[in-house]
């Protein structure tokens, strides 16, 4: 007899669990699906979008994607794969608009131009090369290289005026990036599941405890935050989603794979301009390098941002510090998840990541007009008048023990109990930009058997490129030709 869960926890109401949600039903419409968020609104933590980049993460711009070696190699399979998925997340996005399980696309999703950008002879010589491999692919046949002052200003003026004539710049442009609000997108997809009636959603409700029972079930222990009351209901799975808060919940499972992770948090600040004098001479997410021992979170980018309306420009991300693992979390965090058994692990990736400490706290330190300076190598003429900081979401930088050490994991990971019964997300970019891909991969690993009924049909119809290679010319032409229509990327 094959196994079908019935009753699935989904802990956090972002946009993980919104798209767990929409596939869990198209699978088996029988599927009893609860989600339960602690704040009193839906995806206003990690999905939100003052709380990330908000670039559609593509690898178009994103130079960590694209590592070089001693040797002089670019490496482009971690930017080929990334590129993959974004891919399969906007065909998963244009059913949903077909399918009325969101409204119109402009809401939550912007065509931006994705632009890298360096300078310095060295650096000019690895973005020619990244340029020269990556746009011999189809997902990147596109991109256009320049290192023409005049053309780089054709692109994006304000990283240009004011610099230094004998400079050696170099930039490479795709017209075909975006800007998402993936906060927007999660409550649309959550009204949309709602007013089918296909699963239930508390939000001002916090899971407290999951206990494994005999019978293989998941007691999950919830809070009713403004009643004060207690209630418990029994899971065939669970799914925690909830940002920097699925630690402290997977830890608290007792499964043996929580044992080998620990976490450290770190935080972000982003400057933010309204004038809309500089506004306007900017239509762009401009990528830079990470500086050296920085997590590759803290990647420099100057964005055009369209947030409830209100278009802006944002600079960093800048690293900031805190305990919490959440920005509406507990500064008890931290401590709460430091045990016995994490304890040295966490201590020895200290130790080994010297350079990424001293970044943090050099970070901590920055006065805003520091951050000012920062911005200013990107954006010559910037104002300090101009800017003002604002915080970003709260991150969880996971840490693996491995051999006995702590490995710092820079990315997304699932995991996963062995008899697939929970599953936990954890980490950070690019995250929601590869949700659909994620949760694919995790329906896989928790589902074998519901699997085997219609998988491929059902999930075609959500993504026709599923299980094909999106290296072929024809299929991403395919693809692009349709979501590009439907979700209106191109003007």
């Amino acid at each position: 007899m094959e196994k079908q869960p019935q009753e699935v926890v989904l802990v956090g109401a972002g946009i993980m669990s919104a798209t767990l949600s929409i596939l869990l039903k198209k699978i088996n419409p029988a599927i009893k699906i609860s989600v339960f968020e602690k704040l009193d609104k839906i995806g206003f933590e990690s999905s939100d979008a003052f709380n990330n980049a908000g670039t559609g993460h593509s690898a178009f711009c994103e130079l960590n994607y694209t590592p070089m070696d001693k040797n002089g190699v670019v490496n482009i399979d971690k930017a080929i794969n990334i590129a993959k998925q974004f891919e399969t997340s906007k065909e998963f996005w244009s059913y949903l608009v077909e399918n009325n399980y969101v409204s119109s696309p402009e809401k939550f999703l912007r065509p931006t131009p994705h632009m890298s950008f360096v300078w310095g002879d060295d650096d000019v010589n690895f973005l020619k090369k990244r340029y020269e491999k990556l746009s011999q692919h189809p997902l990147f046949k596109d991109m256009e290289y320049s290192d023409d002052v005049s053309k780089i200003k054709e692109w994006a003026p304000l990283i240009v005026d004011g610099r230094k004539g004998n400079e050696k710049v170099a930039a490479t442009h795709m017209n075909l990036g975006t800007d998402v609000n993936f906060g927007e997108l999660t409550r649309q997809i959550f009204k949309g599941l709602q007013d089918k009636k296909e699963i239930t959603l508390e939000t001002e409700h916090e899971v407290k405890d999951l206990t494994r029972l005999s019978n293989g079930k998941w007691a999950v222990k919830v809070k009713d935050l403004k009643s004060g009351n207690n209630k418990a209901l029994n899971a065939d799975f669970v799914f925690i989603g909830a940002g920097g808060g699925a630690i402290l919940l997977l830890q608290k499972s007792g499964i043996p794979e929580s044992k080998k992770f620990g976490g450290f948090p770190v935080g972000g600040q982003w400057l933010i301009c309204q004038n809309e004098e500089v506004i306007k001479k900017h239509h762009a997410k401009v990528y830079g390098k990470a500086k050296i021992g920085a997590p590759p979170m803290s990647v420099p980018h100057l964005d055009t941002r369209v947030i409830d309306g209100k278009q802006s420009l944002l600079f960093g991300p800048f690293a900031t510090f805190s305990t919490k693992f959440l920005k509406y979390g507990s500064n008890c965090d931290l401590f709460k998840s430091v045990n016995l058994g994490n304890v040295g692990f966490l201590m020895n990736c200290g130790l080994n990541n010297i350079d990424l400490t001293k970044y943090l706290v050099e970070q901590v330190m920055l006065s805003k007009a520091k951050k000012v300076e920062s911005l200013q190598e990107y954006f010559p003429e910037a104002k300090l008048e101009d800017w003002f900081e604002q915080t970003a979401g709260q991150r969880v930088q996971v840490i693996e023990k491995q051999d006995g050490k702590g490995v710092l994991k820079f990315g997304t990971e699932i995991v996963t109990s062995q008899d697939g019964t929970m599953s936990a997300l954890l980490g950070a970019s690019p995250g929601a930009s590869t949700s659909v891909s994620a949760m694919l991969n995790l329906m896989k690993q928790c589902f074998p058997d519901l699997m085997k009924n219609n998988w491929n049909e059902a999930i075609k119809e959500m993504i026709p490129s599923y299980g094909e290679d999106l290296a072929q010319a024809e299929l991403v032409e395919a693809s692009r030709a349709r979501t590009t229509k439907v979700l209106k990327i191109l003007d």
